[in-house]
Protein backbone atom coordinates (compact mmCIF):
# COMPACT_ATOMS: atom_id res chain seq x y z
CA UNK A 1 0.00 0.00 0.00
CA UNK A 2 1.40 3.20 -0.81
CA UNK A 3 0.97 6.60 1.16
CA UNK A 4 -1.97 8.07 -0.90
CA UNK A 5 -4.36 5.01 -0.02
CA UNK A 6 -3.02 4.65 3.87
CA UNK A 7 -3.94 8.73 3.80
CA UNK A 8 -7.39 7.78 2.36
CA UNK A 9 -7.71 4.75 4.54
CA UNK A 10 -7.18 7.24 7.73
CA UNK A 11 -9.49 9.77 5.85
CA UNK A 12 -12.46 7.21 5.43
CA UNK A 13 -11.61 5.79 9.30
CA UNK A 14 -11.51 9.68 10.67
CA UNK A 15 -15.02 10.18 8.71
CA UNK A 16 -16.66 6.81 9.75
CA UNK A 17 -15.86 7.92 13.60
CA UNK A 18 -17.28 11.32 13.41
CA UNK A 19 -20.55 10.23 11.87
CA UNK A 20 -20.04 7.38 14.53
CA UNK A 21 -19.91 9.66 18.01
CA UNK A 22 -22.46 12.57 16.03
CA UNK A 23 -24.99 9.23 16.32
CA UNK A 24 -23.98 8.39 19.58
CA UNK A 25 -24.03 12.03 20.73
CA UNK A 26 -27.44 12.61 19.01
CA UNK A 27 -29.46 9.41 20.12
CA UNK A 28 -28.45 10.12 23.94
CA UNK A 29 -29.40 13.52 24.10
CA UNK A 30 -32.55 12.44 21.99
CA UNK A 31 -33.17 9.97 25.28
CA UNK A 32 -32.20 12.49 28.13
CA UNK A 33 -35.04 15.12 26.59
CA UNK A 34 -37.71 12.43 25.89
CA UNK A 35 -37.10 11.50 29.54
CA UNK A 36 -36.80 14.75 30.90
CA UNK A 37 -40.33 15.41 29.13
CA UNK A 38 -42.01 11.95 30.41
CA UNK A 39 -40.77 13.37 34.30
CA UNK A 40 -42.36 16.76 33.23
CA UNK A 41 -45.65 15.28 32.27
CA UNK A 42 -45.93 12.75 35.03
CA UNK A 43 -45.08 15.76 37.54
CA UNK A 44 -47.96 17.44 35.62
CA UNK A 45 -50.50 14.51 36.42
CA UNK A 46 -49.01 14.26 39.87
CA UNK A 47 -49.56 18.13 40.47
CA UNK A 48 -52.98 17.59 39.23
CA UNK A 49 -54.06 14.48 41.71
CA UNK A 50 -52.56 16.34 44.47
CA UNK A 51 -54.26 19.50 43.90
CA UNK A 52 -57.60 17.43 43.35
CA UNK A 53 -56.95 14.96 46.16
CA UNK A 54 -56.52 18.21 48.72
CA UNK A 55 -59.71 19.56 46.94
CA UNK A 56 -62.15 16.78 47.59
CA UNK A 57 -60.67 16.57 51.42
CA UNK A 58 -61.54 20.01 51.87
CA UNK A 59 -64.47 19.71 50.50
CA UNK A 60 -65.95 17.08 52.69
CA UNK A 61 -64.43 18.98 55.61
CA UNK A 62 -66.23 22.13 54.80
CA UNK A 63 -69.48 19.84 54.42
CA UNK A 64 -69.01 18.01 57.59
CA UNK A 65 -68.76 21.00 59.52
CA UNK A 66 -71.61 22.45 58.42
CA UNK A 67 -73.56 19.21 59.16
CA UNK A 68 -71.92 18.78 62.39
CA UNK A 69 -73.01 22.62 63.28
CA UNK A 70 -76.44 22.06 61.84
CA UNK A 71 -77.18 18.83 64.28
CA UNK A 72 -75.38 19.85 67.27
CA UNK A 73 -77.55 23.58 66.90
CA UNK A 74 -74.11 25.65 66.91
CA UNK A 75 -74.66 27.02 63.27
CA UNK A 76 -77.92 26.11 61.77
CA UNK A 77 -78.00 25.39 57.71
CA UNK A 78 -80.37 27.03 55.36
CA UNK A 79 -79.95 23.42 53.82
CA UNK A 80 -82.13 20.21 55.31
CA UNK A 81 -80.20 17.60 56.67
CA UNK A 82 -81.15 15.08 54.64
CA UNK A 83 -78.98 17.16 51.96
CA UNK A 84 -75.97 17.94 53.46
CA UNK A 85 -75.97 14.19 54.50
CA UNK A 86 -76.28 13.24 50.91
CA UNK A 87 -73.91 15.84 49.59
CA UNK A 88 -71.36 14.93 52.03
CA UNK A 89 -71.57 10.99 50.89
CA UNK A 90 -70.77 12.65 47.44
CA UNK A 91 -68.03 14.43 48.54
CA UNK A 92 -66.46 11.47 50.27
CA UNK A 93 -66.91 9.40 47.02
CA UNK A 94 -65.22 11.72 45.14
CA UNK A 95 -62.50 11.98 47.64
CA UNK A 96 -62.18 8.15 47.61
CA UNK A 97 -61.62 8.84 43.52
CA UNK A 98 -59.02 11.08 43.93
CA UNK A 99 -56.95 9.06 46.86
CA UNK A 100 -57.30 6.13 43.78
CA UNK A 101 -55.27 8.71 41.59
CA UNK A 102 -52.56 9.25 44.44
CA UNK A 103 -52.28 6.06 44.48
CA UNK A 104 -51.47 5.01 40.87
CA UNK A 105 -48.74 8.30 40.88
CA UNK A 106 -47.34 9.38 44.34
CA UNK A 107 -44.48 7.52 45.82
CA UNK A 108 -44.38 5.72 48.79
CA UNK A 109 -44.16 9.08 51.87
CA UNK A 110 -47.16 10.70 49.32
CA UNK A 111 -49.10 7.44 50.00
CA UNK A 112 -48.55 7.41 53.24
CA UNK A 113 -49.95 11.06 53.81
CA UNK A 114 -52.81 10.41 52.36
CA UNK A 115 -53.60 7.32 54.16
CA UNK A 116 -53.21 9.43 57.27
CA UNK A 117 -54.93 12.44 56.05
CA UNK A 118 -58.17 9.90 54.96
CA UNK A 119 -57.76 8.48 58.40
CA UNK A 120 -58.15 11.96 60.19
CA UNK A 121 -60.96 13.19 57.50
CA UNK A 122 -62.90 10.23 58.51
CA UNK A 123 -62.99 10.87 61.92
CA UNK A 124 -64.09 13.92 61.05
CA UNK A 125 -66.83 13.01 58.80
CA UNK A 126 -67.85 9.96 61.31
CA UNK A 127 -68.21 12.25 64.33
CA UNK A 128 -70.47 15.15 61.70
CA UNK A 129 -72.61 12.10 61.16
CA UNK A 130 -73.12 10.84 64.28
CA UNK A 131 -71.41 7.38 63.98
CA UNK A 132 -68.77 8.68 66.47
CA UNK A 133 -69.61 10.49 69.64
CA UNK A 134 -68.01 13.20 71.26
CA UNK A 135 -67.35 16.60 72.42
CA UNK A 136 -67.34 19.88 70.89
CA UNK A 137 -63.53 20.20 71.88
CA UNK A 138 -63.24 16.61 70.87
CA UNK A 139 -64.78 18.20 67.29
CA UNK A 140 -62.36 21.00 67.52
CA UNK A 141 -59.27 18.13 67.90
CA UNK A 142 -60.42 16.19 65.28
CA UNK A 143 -60.73 18.98 62.79
CA UNK A 144 -57.21 20.22 63.70
CA UNK A 145 -55.92 16.91 63.24
CA UNK A 146 -57.20 16.94 59.91
CA UNK A 147 -55.77 20.60 58.71
CA UNK A 148 -52.28 18.73 59.94
CA UNK A 149 -52.69 16.05 58.00
CA UNK A 150 -53.07 18.18 55.19
CA UNK A 151 -50.19 20.13 55.40
CA UNK A 152 -48.12 16.84 56.22
CA UNK A 153 -49.71 15.56 53.11
CA UNK A 154 -48.44 19.35 51.30
CA UNK A 155 -45.36 18.93 52.47
CA UNK A 156 -44.37 15.69 51.14
CA UNK A 157 -46.13 16.09 48.08
CA UNK A 158 -44.11 19.28 47.77
CA UNK A 159 -40.90 17.01 48.13
CA UNK A 160 -42.32 14.34 45.88
CA UNK A 161 -42.58 17.17 42.88
CA UNK A 162 -38.62 18.53 43.87
CA UNK A 163 -40.31 21.89 44.99
CA UNK A 164 -37.70 23.55 47.06
CA UNK A 165 -39.08 25.07 50.45
CA UNK A 166 -41.18 23.95 53.26
CA UNK A 167 -44.76 24.99 54.66
CA UNK A 168 -44.10 24.31 58.34
CA UNK A 169 -40.97 24.88 60.78
CA UNK A 170 -39.66 27.87 61.98
CA UNK A 171 -40.44 29.99 59.40
CA UNK A 172 -43.90 29.67 59.24
CA UNK A 173 -45.71 29.57 62.11
CA UNK A 174 -48.23 26.61 63.85
CA UNK A 175 -51.89 28.12 63.13
CA UNK A 176 -54.75 26.60 64.89
CA UNK A 177 -58.39 27.16 63.67
CA UNK A 178 -60.25 30.26 63.14
CA UNK A 179 -62.83 30.01 65.54
CA UNK A 180 -65.60 32.85 66.21
CA UNK A 181 -65.77 34.56 69.45
CA UNK A 182 -68.14 32.36 72.09
CA UNK A 183 -71.29 33.08 72.33
CA UNK A 184 -72.42 35.01 75.23
CA UNK A 185 -75.76 34.00 76.85
CA UNK A 186 -76.63 37.47 77.66
CA UNK A 187 -78.26 37.86 73.84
Amino acid sequence: MGLGTSEQLLTIVAVLLGALTTYVTNYWTERQRLRRELLTRWDDKKLDAYEGYIDRVRAAVFLAVELYEHREGLRPSDDPEPQIRAELSQATHLRGRAFERIMLLAGDDVVEAAHDLNAAALEVDWQATGRTPGTLDAWRDRNRAVFRAINAFHEVARQDLGVSGSISGDTHPARDLLLPPARSDEN
